[in-house]
């Protein structure tokens, strides 16, 4: 069977398979890839991450608890927003 994306199969599989809040990864090397379970199946692939789950600091408006990211997902969401507003500004000229 054939990778989806380039994600191997068996985690693409162990993925959708998961409950949300969940993670699943493999390394090979410096690479490591990651398939975590919010709404839908987040796919990260990082030289620089480990597969470490934090706390957001915000609770889950139903359950009323602490709400975990996989810290890939916490630095891609704090540093995009500058990189996408750069990106808007030079769209300008």
């Amino acid at each position: 069977m054939k990778a989806n994306r380039g994600i191997p199969c068996d985690l693409e599989g162990e993925g959708k398979c998961s409950k949300r809040g969940q993670s699943a990864f493999r390394r090979k090397g410096d690479v490591m890839v990651q398939v975590w379970k919010d709404k839908r199946l987040v796919r990260m692939i990082s030289t620089i991450h480990d597969a470490k789950i934090v706390n957001t600091g915000r609770k889950d408006g139903k359950t009323n608890m602490e709400m975990k990211k996989p810290y890939a997902v916490v630095q891609y969401n704090k540093f995009m927003k500058g990189i996408d507003r750069a990106d808007q500004y030079l769209s300008y000229y």
